[in-house]
């Protein structure tokens, strides 16, 4: 018989190794995140996957699966906190969905619908973000980033490059490009590295592709953030 963890009152079976959201999504239980994709290294930045873990809160992204643990995910006060969450990471960037490219398509906005975010609550921080659009095929719009850390881990674990990098502390906190310009331009990434496409928002985007995909027709517009991530992360994970 396999190892159980109870998760909302239901066992769940986990393997040896597994943190507690790969146990939960590969028995099709959704966990919000940002910050985690089956496969690159853990990070907990995001915090939205704070689950109470026997009577402690936790990153179900980092904390191993164990015999004996009762987990709530699905709880009035956790669902507060990661709209609080979400409400932050709005008004710490510059999001603005009705005219961004990756309406539809975007995670953050997913999860804000999911968790029924109905305001920004927060006043808005507007933070001066340099955009980056010297490179010929790819564009980097700080204002979207949310630092997810996703594209750092990307092209240092999939890509063998080192091509971004986050830097300084709260206001000042931006994505950098590790080259001697500071550029995208004089970095050595190239449109099919797996850091151009992990990007959860709008932050990395691919020149002269923008609204090929009408919106309405939209991953988040058939589906809702857990369903879409369910199933492709369970794919991911094969």
């Amino acid at each position: 018989m396999r190892d159980t963890i109870n998760i909302d009152g239901r066992n769940i079976p986990f393997e040896d190794g597994q943190t507690i959201i790969e146990a939960a999504t590969a028995a099709g239980v959704y966990i919000p995140h940002l910050c985690h994709k089956p496969g690159y290294s853990p990070h907990g930045s995001c915090k939205l996957c704070t689950v109470n873990v026997n009577g402690r809160n936790c990153s179900a992204c980092t904390f191993p699966a164990a015999s004996g643990q009762t987990v709530l995910n699905n709880r009035r006060d956790l669902t507060e906190d990661r709209q609080r969450l979400t409400q932050m990471l709005f008004v710490e960037g510059n999001h603005f969905c009705p005219s961004c490219e990756k309406s539809g398509n975007c995670q953050l906005q997913a999860v804000a619908y999911a968790l029924h975010m109905l305001d920004n609550h927060f006043p808005h921080f507007y933070p001066q973000r340099e955009i980056d659009a010297s490179h010929p095929e790819i564009l980097l719009e700080r204002n979207r980033c949310i630092f997810c850390n996703l594209c750092v881990r990307a092209s240092q674990e999939k890509d063998g490059k080192n091509v971004f990098a986050i830097s300084g502390r709260g206001i000042n906190k931006h994505l950098i490009v590790n080259s001697a310009s500071g550029y995208l331009k004089d970095s050595d990434i190239e449109i099919d590295d797996q850091a151009v496409h992990v990007c959860p928002t709008g932050a990395i985007l691919i020149k002269r592709t923008g609204y090929q995909i009408p919106i309405g027709q939209r991953i988040y517009d058939h589906q809702t953030i857990s369903e879409a991530a369910l199933q492709q992360e369970c794919a991911d994970g094969e």
